[in-house]
């Protein structure tokens, strides 16, 4: 077998960049399984209807859920992973605030971060152990100024202001179906 010469990639790089492109499918794998998920459970209650609006370089929310019959709509961040938080940028919280002011015509607006802690948690490359499936719906409060924020795996919520975390108090917002092995 005869050796290539110049070859801009050496093995381990080769490797490397293999294992990050799979390790981005299954996170960007997860995140649309999880949005699916919700506009499943609400297309599954009468009166509700919700769509899943496209991949987040459009400028739209993940997950967009209306019913007429109440007057309400919301507009959804969906946040899934196997760490012990997750991560929300201000940018998709401005996305999803712009949204549902635009329709003025509903009496409830909401924005809600939806967060779904899986069931396995990493530890290393790789590496999982098991834990409680936990599922947090926090509704942003616009009063707070939009920052960086995470959501903890016992269902706490701290914006990040200067690389540091503060408290963010994020009411709870109860889904029109029923949801599972959720912490209040």
């Amino acid at each position: 077998m005869q050796k290539v010469e110049n070859n801009p990639y050496t093995e381990p790089e080769k490797l490397t960049k293999t294992l990050n492109q799979r390790i981005a499918r299954t996170r960007r794998q997860r995140g649309y399984n999880w949005e699916d998920t919700l506009v499943k459970r609400f297309n599954s209650v009468e009166g509700w209807k919700a769509f899943r609006l496209g991949s987040p370089s459009v400028g739209l929310p993940d997950v967009l859920a209306v019913s007429t019959k109440e007057n309400v709509i919301y507009t959804i961040e969906a946040k899934s992973g196997t760490n012990t938080t997750l991560h929300v940028p201000y940018d998709q919280i401005l996305r999803c605030l712009r949204w549902i002011h635009v329709f003025e015509l509903y009496q409830t607006r909401k924005m809600i971060i939806a967060f779904k802690f899986l069931s396995k948690k990493r530890i290393g490359t790789g590496k999982y152990e098991h834990r409680e499936l936990r599922e947090y719906y926090k509704i942003w409060d616009e009063s707070n100024p939009v920052t960086n924020f995470i959501c903890t795996y016992d269902g706490m919520t701290y914006s990040i202001l200067d690389g540091k975390r503060k408290q963010l108090r994020l009411k709870d917002c109860i889904m029109p179906f029923p949801m599972k092995n959720t912490r209040t």
